[in-house]
């Protein structure tokens, strides 16, 4: 039961991630959570390293979209700015706004990839769902009250890992 927890990728951020290799195992969309995995939540527009990084996603031919939990307010400007798709209020973990991704873009479990920093909500959603999971170190201290309470929910969950060999903190993996 604790593997659904596993991420099949674990690097330190966005900018560690094979791209070209996600590309050649069939992967044609990468969903990214935003908060503290594209952007500290203190930021409210994006920065020309994330700017540059969606426009080297976009030359690569892969499908950007950003997956939040977070509200419109949030989303919209890092959507316009990236010139990226974006489902805000996704709920996260649960099916319904990754199946209406598999429906809108026509797309296969196998073809989609999801980042994100949380492992009750990005990584447990995208094992559900059969999609590659790819975990990073959350880039700000800064959290909303729920992600605390995750937080603490991780670090057990991330203690049953190490003690099955399943996952280590700090030691990335493609």
């Amino acid at each position: 039961m604790i593997e659904i927890f596993r991420p099949d990728i674990y690097q330190k951020s966005i900018y560690d991630i094979d791209y070209k290799n996600l590309k050649k195992s069939g992967i044609k969309c990468v969903c990214f959570d935003l908060d503290n995995t594209l952007a500290p939540l203190n930021i409210t527009v994006p920065d020309r390293d994330l700017l540059d990084f969606f426009y080297r996603l976009e030359e690569m031919e892969i499908k950007a979209i950003i997956l939040s939990n977070s509200g419109k307010s949030r989303v919209a400007p890092f959507k316009e700015k990236c010139n990226v798709d974006s489902s805000f209020h996704s709920m996260k973990p649960f099916k319904k706004k990754y199946k209406k991704i598999m429906d809108m873009y026509h797309l296969k479990d196998n073809e989609i990839a999801c980042v994100g920093d949380q492992l009750l909500t990005d990584i447990l959603g995208a094992n559900k769902m059969g999609f590659v999971s790819i975990l990073v170190n959350p880039i700000g201290k800064k959290e909303r009250f729920l992600t605390y309470f995750n937080r603490l929910v991780e670090k057990f969950i991330f203690k049953r890992l190490k003690k099955r060999g399943l996952f280590e903190k700090g030691v990335y993996y493609e």
